[in-house]
């Protein structure tokens, strides 16, 4: 198996915690928590283990500028633009403004949660609308290129097979520190973090199940992206092993009512974690997985004598988006 390049800046392994009171007033299995959380940079988060890859990528190719996308409160911008910050690398965000708005917020708008932290790490802002944001990227790239700065582009999500690899290794991670849940749960929406835990699974014999409940795509699309990102992030790991969307389980029964769009379900599972355990989730991602997770424990979904891991992917700046005020 090939180990690729790694900048190590994350806090690892993180933590296991039990979820006594959230099991107890849940009635159901016994519940875990992998606290990706508190993977260090920029508040943390799942994003961070891909950065350690990503970057160290960047810095083999020699480049200059990190360039990446995602919406005005993307976790994955802020912790990139913070991994710029760190390494010394210029940082392009192109960041999609929210449905119904054609322009850019005004200058004098105060900044919240990950957007306010993108311009505390110095972060270029670059705005497009929902539909040109891929036409958006490619001409930041390109103009980037031209000007001689040496652009680097991270993906969406820096769902890649070099990104996805982090997650095939925190997979091995969580083996090491004695854990076999039954099963794995977390929020899955650019299919990286999924994708690299799948093959994970396979590549280093993890027995239990994988479920990523999805925060924005339908069944199908995310099952047959996470099968073939997981096929070239073992490739890529110097592995063959080949993945068909039937090797992938997710559950897209809790789309709501869109991404970022925070309903009742969300709110409850926020509060549930936040009070029973003081543990934060986030609106858009752990949020709306939470949400699935509490709602197929009591429909009976996992029986009592499982355990059952959710993977906490981080998230919390953007509680404090004006977005989000009055969530709970």
């Amino acid at each position: 198996m090939i180990t690729p390049p790694r900048l190590r800046f994350a806090h690892l392994p993180t933590p296991i915690e039990d979820l006594p009171r959230l099991s107890a007033a849940l009635g159901g299995p016994r519940l875990l928590a992998k606290r990706d959380d508190q993977t260090g940079l920029a508040m943390g988060g799942n994003k961070t283990r891909k950065l350690e890859f990503l970057l160290a990528e960047a810095q083999a190719n020699g480049a200059k500028t990190l360039i990446t996308a995602g919406a005005v409160q993307s976790n994955h911008c802020r912790q990139t633009a913070a991994a710029a910050a760190r390494y010394g690398f210029a940082c392009s965000l192109v960041l999609t403004l929210p449905a119904g708005q054609t322009e850019p917020p005004p200058a004098d708008q105060p900044a919240t949660g990950n957007l306010l932290l993108d311009h505390m790490f110095g972060a270029k802002l670059v705005w497009a609308r929902r539909e040109d944001r891929e036409q958006v990227l490619k001409e930041t790239f390109e103009s980037a290129w031209e000007a001689g700065e040496r652009p680097y582009l991270i993906p969406y999500g820096g769902s890649s097979p070099t990104g996805a690899a982090a997650y095939a290794f925190a997979l091995r991670e969580l083996m090491e520190q004695g854990a076999q849940p039954d099963w794995i749960v977390f929020p899955s929406s650019s299919g990286g973090t999924q994708a690299g835990l799948v093959a994970g699974a396979r590549l280093f014999g993890y027995a239990g199940r994988i479920l990523g409940v999805s925060v924005d795509e339908l069944q199908a699309v995310l099952q047959e992206r996470v099968a073939s990102l997981a096929t070239q992030t073992a490739d890529f790991m110097g592995e063959k092993a080949v993945f068909v969307p039937e090797d992938v389980l997710v559950n897209a029964d809790y789309l709501g009512g869109g991404y970022g769009v925070v309903g009742e379900l969300e709110r409850e599972a926020i509060r549930l974690f936040a009070q029973s355990e003081g543990l934060l989730l986030d609106p858009v991602y752990t949020g709306r997985a939470a949400a699935g997770m509490i709602d197929l424990i009591r429909k009976g979904f996992f029986t009592r004598d499982q355990t059952v891991l959710f993977w906490h992917t981080g998230g919390a700046p953007a509680l404090f988006a004006d977005r989000y005020q009055g969530i709970v």
